[in-house]
């Protein structure tokens, strides 16, 4: 049985290119292969979250870039079901090369942009990537435990390196996408966006401060871990309301600027609490206060989740994909921050952090909305 198992995972991490297996006994390894397989749908998911992106926008006419997205989805849903035997019969390098030659159709549907070249090309590019993904997943985690074989290292620390690698290379295809993105939002376009992004990148700050700061250094010092539940279906059930009350009232720019204002200045009065005044107390009251934290930071992510959405429609209408682009790669970046800081800074630092980035982001919203957006065409 373990012959066996050794067997398939040798072929499952043979190398990609064929250059590999000659000099496998010299320089060349299994984390090589691995480079070349990150750095190959670092090229070609590249090209494609650029195509995607703006594929409402490019093909509008009859919604055939949206029609041709949920019909590319629904292909990939259905065809995953089937995918794990595909890819044992095909073998992980011919997957990831049929897998590869389904986006590359994609684009080039995209140069004839019609319903007999999309519908056909988001059909098949379903079907390829539901089996480039389980081939990449396959290989990666066979390749990763070959190495720690090969090299005596453990497992579990080089399957983390091996994915930590790929998927860090992966990341990087929507910023380059995105890069491609930003410059499409010429006309006035470029300094409303420029204005909004501090803010959209305080809206990922604010997110990932609850996740990894308020939970580990305010909360379980207090209630303990078991408390951690509680405070935050707390902190959820006010972003609930807030979101449902904050969308109920926009209408159109000046609301949705009086909207933010109240969240920024709900967050504010909980970090200057924070880091001038609060330290944990027993008793009733000292468990209530992490409790009425999460409430309160409720409030301010319910905000500029609904609020930033609608402000990126009514200021990018007719470039909106590009814009809502901008918003996930701001954001990403932004929680990965925190999330990275977090264990080398102290709680004072994170707070001075998070307070000078609320102001900075504040005031340029502001300097948008009040200033450079007064003459716009934006009805209130």
């Amino acid at each position: 049985m373990d012959a066996r198992r050794d067997e398939e995972s040798a072929i499952a991490s043979a190398p990609l290119l064929a250059a590999a297996a000659a000099s496998r006994s010299g320089s060349r390894s299994h984390a090589a292969d691995a480079h070349v397989l990150s750095a190959a749908f670092l090229f070609v998911f590249s090209a494609y979250s650029a195509a995607q992106n703006l594929e409402s926008s490019v093909n509008a006419d009859g919604d055939l870039g949206t029609v041709s997205l949920g019909i590319l989805y629904t292909s990939f849903t259905l065809f995953s079901v089937v995918a794990s035997p595909v890819v044992t019969r095909l073998g992980t390098k011919r997957a990831l090369v049929v897998g590869t030659s389904g986006y590359l159709l994609f684009i080039l549907a995209n140069l004839v942009p019609t319903w007999y070249t999309m519908v056909p090309a988001s059909l098949y590019l379903g079907f390829t990537a539901s089996i480039i993904w389980v081939g990449q997943g396959t290989y990666l985690t066979s390749a990763a435990l070959s190495h720690a074989r090969e090299h005596n290292l453990p497992e579990g620390p080089t399957l983390g390196s091996f994915n930590g690698e790929f998927w860090g290379m992966f990341a990087s295809t929507q910023v380059i996408g995105n890069l491609i993105s930003l410059a499409l939002l010429r006309n006035g376009k470029d300094r409303r966006m420029l204005l909004i992004i501090p803010l959209i990148a305080y809206s990922g700050l604010q997110q990932a401060f609850v996740w990894a700061v308020f939970t580990k250094s305010i909360v379980t010092p207090v209630l303990g871990i078991s408390g951690v539940g509680g405070a935050m279906a707390i902190y959820g059930a006010s972003d609930v309301v807030c979101s449902l009350v904050a969308g109920r009232l926009t209408s159109g720019l000046h609301s949705a600027t009086s909207i933010v204002s109240v969240g920024a200045i709900v967050q504010a009065i909980v970090l200057f609490w924070l880091l001038l005044f609060y330290s944990p107390m027993d008793g009733v009251l000292g468990a209530a206060i992490p409790l009425f934290i999460g409430a309160l930071w409720g409030v301010g992510d319910g905000v500029l989740n609904t609020q930033l959405s609608a402000l990126l429609g009514l200021l990018f209408e007719d470039v909106k994909e590009a814009a809502f682009a901008q918003l996930k790669v701001w954001q990403s970046g932004a929680i990965a921050v925190i999330f990275f800081l977090s264990p080398s800074i102290t709680l004072q630092a994170m707070l001075i952090l998070m307070t000078t980035a609320l102001f900075i982001s504040f005031a340029s919203f502001l300097f948008l909305t009040l200033v450079v957006e007064k003459s716009s065409t934006v009805r209130p």
